[in-house]
């Protein structure tokens, strides 16, 4: 048996990993809660961010975290392009077009970045993934309490735009009745590429949070996203609140899970709950019924 200590401190640290997980599943419930779409794209574009933060800390030694508000910016107004003017009108209104168009996507994505890094893997130099702060008897990761922090004010910051914007209630009008939202002069298309383009801002973030004690390779995205999607299912498809309680759930099923059957299984735990709640509750959490 392990010792309180041993398993608060576990405990303690799935929180901070499952922050920035529900970071990523923020961005893709906000997609599937407005476009009502899985973006199978979204991995792939979390695996392009987490480059882009690499590529500006070697060729130019700026800080993962001083990165943020530029790549934000910048991968809003991607995302925001490839809603507008790809995914949309190649999808031609049709719902199972858009997800045949983000998987196209995602598979484009990905041999891109194979073509360009290879397979190797690739990570920041520094000891920033050595850095502690000690709390108490317990010895944290420095970066991942920022992170925890970060992911946090993120959500908060997501919370307020969608409650109390105008663009924010555009939004939620145009999740809840698309047609209707159109007849009171709502722009759906500009909403949808705005929702898509906060998704990809989600994503940004989520890689400068990421790269100072993590790696990247053209596949590493994948990863994440499964664990966004079970996430995603346990929080409620398109629920913010769900996703983030979701999140820090799914961190600390997963630390347990390390602790008690090895670091080799510590997802197992996170899709025998996906499985569970899909058999006992298919709306997650904060899921409403179609």
């Amino acid at each position: 048996m392990y010792s309180p200590e041993i398993v608060l401190e576990a405990v303690v640290n799935g929180l901070l990993t499952g922050a920035v997980y529900a970071l990523v599943a923020l961005g893709l419930t906000l997609v599937y809660g407005v476009l009502h779409i899985i973006n199978f794209a979204h991995g792939a574009l979390l695996t392009c961010a987490m480059f882009a933060v690499w590529g500006l800390a070697t060729a130019f030694g700026i800080d993962p975290y001083l990165a943020i508000p530029p790549l934000v910016l910048v991968f809003f107004g991607m995302g925001y392009a490839l809603q507008r003017f790809v995914i949309g009108p190649a999808s031609h209104g049709d719902d199972n077009n858009m997800l045949l168009v983000t998987l196209g996507l995602s598979i484009a994505i990905e041999n891109g970045l194979l073509a360009v890094f290879h397979s190797d893997t690739r990570g920041l130099e520094g000891d920033a993934a050595f850095q502690v702060v000690q709390l108490g008897p317990m010895l944290i990761s420095r970066a991942k309490l920022i992170g925890f922090a970060g992911a946090l004010l993120v959500a908060a910051l997501l919370w307020l735009l969608l409650t109390t914007t105008d663009t924010g209630k555009a939004i939620r009008a145009v999740a809840r009745e698309k047609l209707g939202a159109r007849l009171v002069g709502i722009d759906v298309r500009h909403i949808y590429a705005v929702t898509f383009g906060l998704g990809c801002a989600c994503l940004a973030v989520a890689a400068c949070l990421l790269m100072p004690t993590y790696y990247v390779n053209p596949r590493v995205g994948n990863a994440f996203v499964l664990v966004a999607f079970t996430i995603v299912v346990l929080g409620g498809m398109g629920s913010v609140p769900g996703a983030l309680l979701g999140g820090l759930f799914i961190g600390v099923v997963e630390s347990m899970s390390g602790l008690f059957l090895g670091d080799s299984l510590g997802q197992l735990g996170i899709f025998v709950i996906f499985i569970l709640v899909l058999l006992l509750r298919p709306t997650g959490m904060f899921g409403a019924k179609a």
